[in-house]
């Protein structure tokens, strides 16, 4: 037999004395069983449905408050009694839901134990869920803060190598012959894309650490915000950008003024045309919208169309592309805050579409 605390607690919230010491004897030496007539902090509840709505309002307060952690109650359900109880439909409310198993009386010992041994089980899962979660969380604080101070810390001596390489440059260049002339401009040039890297990761860091609160967002000013900020690269470019009315999302905008910010900079960088073609379009798909951004640039092949969104990942050199690796997993982990996904939709030569989901605002 199965070592009843592994089982977890089931509390009897059953009113009359006589059954309630009967549903006890059928439990005992199956579960750990607390008989007390207030809803404690069990891993199960059994209730008749005699003394189901006086302990309504405790339960739901008990099933909400261990929420997302899993707290099923059980409800035994008399013959001819006047107490009208049925189980909820799970799609057409959100969870948690308060009443997670109906069992008929006379009770059948099989099904009782069935049913609780399944909803136990899951109970015990989700525990096990949170916990790996709440793991995986301060996991992730850690590599944040590690990153944040890493990068932060090394803006200092960078700031430093940077600026004595240029005193080099200026009091010497004259004096310098071709190749320490050529061996000095890469090493500033290395030192500049390493600063940019450094900012880039700090930024990446900060996403969820330093984001704003969500709010109602206009997309149509984010946007014409990121526009005005890529006025000079769209008109060295000559890009033409056509954009249709977009929609109000739940949103943090600074942040989604980043993300399209560095899809349309991306856009109009790999693009060999001359006249970057850019078309952003909203589609409103259930509760949430998907945006994209599509191009007519050299496109992306289907094996890097997944790395692309890792931190670092460069699919150029510098010579021909400029970039830190950093932009698309920026964009990938302010999409991944608001609850979305982001995926490209590419063929080499063929330009790319960028595609992102973010959650609607319903308008009242």
């Amino acid at each position: 037999m199965k070592d009843p605390d592994q089982r977890g607690t089931v509390q009897l919230l059953v009113g009359e004395a006589g059954n309630r010491a009967a549903v006890e004897a059928l439990l005992e030496g199956h579960y750990e069983v607390d008989t007390e007539q207030a809803v404690g902090e069990a891993d199960c509840y059994l209730i008749d449905d005699h003394t189901f709505p006086e302990y309504h309002r405790d339960l739901r307060e008990r099933v909400e408050e261990s929420y997302p952690v899993f707290c099923p109650v059980i409800v035994v359900r008399r013959p001819n009694n006047g107490f009208r109880l049925s189980l909820p439909d799970p799609d057409e409310r959100e969870p948690p839901l308060l009443v997670d198993e109906i069992v008929d009386a006379p009770i059948d010992r099989n099904v009782l134990f069935r049913r609780l041994n399944t909803l136990l089980t899951r109970r015990s899962q989700s525990k096990e869920l949170r916990h790996y979660i709440a793991r995986l969380e301060d996991s992730n604080r850690s590599l944040e803060q590690f990153a944040y101070a890493a990068s932060h810390d090394l803006q200092e001596p960078l700031r430093m190598v940077s600026s004595y390489l240029q005193l080099i440059e200026q009091r010497y260049g004259d004096d310098l012959d071709g190749d320490a002339d050529e061996f000095l401009d890469f090493a500033i040039n290395g030192a500049d894309r390493m600063r940019d890297m450094i900012d880039g990761l700090l930024e990446y860091s900060r996403v969820d650490s330093e984001g704003n609160p969500f709010e109602p967002t206009d997309l149509d000013a984010v946007l014409e915000n990121a526009l005005t900020d890529l006025m000079v690269k769209i008109e060295e470019h000559d890009a033409n950008i056509w954009v249709e009315p977009l929609p109000r999302v739940e949103g943090d905008p600074d942040q989604l003024r980043q993300l399209f910010q560095n899809l349309l900079s991306n856009a109009i960088e790999y693009n060999d045309t001359g006249t970057p073609e850019i078309r952003i379009e909203a589609e409103r798909v259930g509760s949430r919208w998907h945006l994209s951004v599509a191009d007519d640039g050299i496109g992306i092949e289907p094996g890097d169309q997944e790395r692309i969104f890792e931190v670092f990942q460069r699919l150029h050199s510098h010579e021909e592309h400029a970039g830190t690796g950093i932009g698309l997993a920026l964009c990938k982990r302010i999409v991944e805050r608001h609850d979305g996904r982001i995926w490209v939709e590419s063929e080499l030569g063929e330009g790319a579409t960028f595609t992102f989901t973010l959650p609607a605002v319903d308008e009242v």
